[in-house]
């Protein structure tokens, strides 16, 4: 079940990631970059396999800066897992689905 990725951004990341009862999966990326198109495509598996378990998304830092700043994220993509509202780990780089599959599972054991 594709394209159930949410897109978050500056008007809606407090009630869907922070105020979330269920864990969130944030993919900060932007259209220029090409590693972020590499990972884009398991975001959105990943958001069909999990839906109603885990809210995932994508976040253009491009459009948002604010959030990309507030979380100190350098480089794209990044993956930040929240769990009642606090970032609880971080996925930096292209990394193959079963570790973005393994840290989703860690997020909700």
């Amino acid at each position: 079940m594709a394209g159930a990725a949410v897109e978050f951004t500056a008007g809606n990341f407090g009630q869907l990631v922070l105020k979330s009862s269920a864990p969130a999966l944030v993919d900060l990326w932007a259209a220029w970059c090409g590693p972020c198109r590499m990972v884009a495509p398991l975001v959105e598996e990943l958001a069909g396999t999990y839906q109603g378990r885990v809210v995932i998304g994508k976040l253009n830092v491009d459009e948002h800066p604010q959030i990309a700043a507030e979380y100190r994220v350098m480089n794209i993509p990044t993956l930040l897992l929240f769990k009642n509202g606090q970032e609880v780990d971080r996925i930096v780089g292209v990394q193959p689905k079963q570790e973005l599959v393994r840290r989703i599972e860690k997020l909700l054991a």
